[in-house]
């Protein structure tokens, strides 16, 4: 099968949705289909990877570093018919996303979406009215959605908030992004440990781009309450973004400045290694789709202290991995220090962890999409594009995390008992 994939982030950029593509790409690839990419163009970076074509882009201040792809080139006008997709898969509904919805118009094409990014989350990077902006995402997304013709959610917990928010009744799947099980299975524990200097403590790691949405300060504040009685216990975060400063700020303020680490960006060929090496993955975002970092945590044998919202609940179960909490530093810090304490209860859901992380082998989910292009292609055919109510008011996104994981919650229990 021939696939394309458009995309506004791409490598060098280092995220989840990339991590995504990336992964994807690879076991489809190794089954045997090709995939093309379609996304941002970046400065002194060169593909290493076949078939990658980018689209002209600009930097600009609001995104961060991020280059900003022009969603016009007609290299690719004249080159995406001469490789003759059967399908084409959008990762993003905006820019490029556009680019990809022309595009499948225009050669009869189906359209899938995957829906990686709680978009309303990111308003505040808007200068404008917040609820003018999160108002303008909600309908932009929906009339996106009208254009497709399946849309892949990562987590059930994401599917349930599309289905509420615009009445979808069909044509949407949950296929998590798969993980590759063999780097985290041989990482060597001791001599990682021995080389970060990490032997005689308790170590506590967390993964992620450093922003003010992934919630970085009440992981700070529970680190600190935990290391106040515990002087064996560091702290590790693993990434980078325009937070890093006034975190590392926060942490001299609350007298922890020597007891955490902040690594950077790290290859990515070095993420199994620390995460193996470390005893307890913690995490406190509330706009995850789908928890990928944590899947990886677990893939490494670790146990889950996180606070209970989307993404992370949908494969974290609460005292079976890990331990979820409110989103407050002081049940958070308390879900730390008991697992930092009970040697047994921590054996147990590193047990259970690995268990969970070999549900997620990227093969299986790469043939699920797969299913999902041939029945896109199906849908095309007969005309039948992703059903969205109009008339549903979109007041559902409007529910704060906690509110949404107690309804989800709710939910999922009324399914085991209905």
């Amino acid at each position: 099968m021939h696939i394309a994939f458009f995309t506004n982030t791409y490598h060098p950029v280092i995220s989840g949705v990339v991590r995504s593509i990336s992964t994807f790409r690879q076991a489809l690839s190794e089954m045997g289909h090709n995939v093309f990419i379609f996304a941002q163009a970046a400065a002194d970076y060169k593909d290493e990877e076949p078939f990658i074509f980018r689209y002209p882009a600009i930097d600009l201040p609001l995104t961060h570093n991020f280059p900003v792809a022009i969603p016009i080139s007609p290299f690719v006008d004249k080159v995406l018919p001469i490789l003759k997709p059967e399908v084409i898969h959008s990762h993003h509904p905006f820019l490029l996303g556009q680019a990809a919805a022309s595009k499948a118009n225009e050669l009869n094409l189906p359209l899938v979406f995957t829906y990686h990014t709680r978009y309303r989350e990111y308003s505040h990077y808007v200068s404008l009215k917040q609820d003018f902006v999160k108002e303008a995402i909600d309908r932009w997304v929906g009339d996106y959605l009208e254009k497709c013709h399946h849309i892949i959610t990562p987590s059930e917990s994401i599917r349930r908030l599309l289905v509420e928010t615009y009445g979808i009744s069909r044509q949407i799947t949950v296929i998590p992004t798969g993980i590759d099980l063999q780097p985290y299975q041989a990482a060597d524990r001791t001599e990682t440990r021995r080389r970060l200097g990490w032997d005689s403590s308790f170590m506590l790691i967390s993964v992620g781009r450093l922003a003010k949405e992934k919630n970085w300060s009440t992981l700070l504040d529970a680190a600190a309450r935990v290391m106040q009685s515990r002087p064996h216990v560091r702290l590790t975060l693993i990434g980078d973004g325009d937070e890093r400063q006034p975190l590392e700020e926060q942490a001299r303020r609350l007298g922890i400045a020597d007891r955490v680490t902040f690594t950077g960006i790290l290859p990515f060929d070095q993420i199994p290694l620390y995460l193996k090496a470390a005893d307890l993955f913690c995490f406190a975002s509330v706009t995850e789709t789908q928890g990928l970092v944590t899947m990886e945590a677990m893939a490494a044998g670790l146990p889950v202290a996180a606070v209970n919202a989307t993404g992370t609940a949908d494969v974290v179960e609460h005292n079976r991995q890990g331990l979820l909490t409110a989103n407050n530093s002081h049940a958070l810090a308390d879900a730390i220090a008991r697992l930092v304490d009970d040697d047994s209860l921590r054996r147990e859901f590193q047990q259970a962890a690995l268990e969970k992380a070999g549900t997620f082998d990227i093969q299986v989910q790469a043939r699920r999409l797969v299913e999902v292009y041939r029945q896109a292609i199906e849908d095309r055919a007969a005309g039948r594009m992703v059903p969205v109510d109009r008339r549903k008011r979109i007041f559902k996104l409007i529910i704060d995390d906690e509110q949404w994981v107690r309804l989800f919650s709710r939910e999922k229990k009324e399914d085991r008992t209905g």
